[in-house]
C-alpha cells in the first residue's frame, strides 16, 4: 500500500513539474495558479520574478463562507474565476498565465477558467 502511494505521489510531482517547468509569471503578466483538493479549490496570482503573491481566493475564503457554498463543483470555482478576475482588474493585471498544475484542464478547472476570461483576463 505505501509502496503505491508514494509512486503516485511521485508521478503527480512530476506532472507538475512538467507543466511549470515552461511557466514564469511576472509583475506584468503574472501566474494564474490553480489548487484542486478533495475539498476545496484555492486560485492565486504570483509573481516568480520577485516571489510574491499577488492576490488570492479560496473555497475557505471568508467572502464564501457565509453564502450557501459548495466546496467544490462548477459553480463555487465559477465563482472563484469572477473573484479573482476582480482582484486582477483591482491590481491592473489583464494578462496572465494559467496554471494547472497536474490536473486536466477539464470540468472544474475550465469552469473557474472560463469564468475569468468572461470577466476580462486573457490566457
Amino acid at each position: 500500500m505505501n509502496k503505491r502511494h508514494d509512486n503516485s505521489r511521485r508521478q503527480k510531482l512530476s506532472r507538475t513539474m512538467r507543466v511549470r517547468r515552461k511557466l514564469r509569471g511576472s509583475s506584468i503578466k503574472p501566474r494564474l495558479c490553480v489548487v484542486k483538493s478533495n475539498n476545496h479549490i484555492h486560485v492565486q496570482l504570483i509573481n516568480d520574478e520577485d516571489g510574491v503573491t499577488i492576490g488570492s481566493t479560496s473555497t475557505l475564503s471568508k467572502e464564501f463562507r457565509k453564502t450557501e457554498f459548495n466546496k467544490r463543483d462548477k459553480n463555487s470555482a465559477a465563482k472563484l474565476g469572477v473573484r479573482i478576475a476582480q482582484i486582477a482588474n483591482e491590481n491592473n493585471i489583464r494578462e496572465v498565465i494559467f496554471d494547472r498544475g497536474p490536473n486536466k484542464y477539464h470540468g472544474v478547472l475550465a469552469e473557474l477558467a472560463n469564468a475569468a476570461r468572461e470577466n476580462g483576463l486573457q490566457f
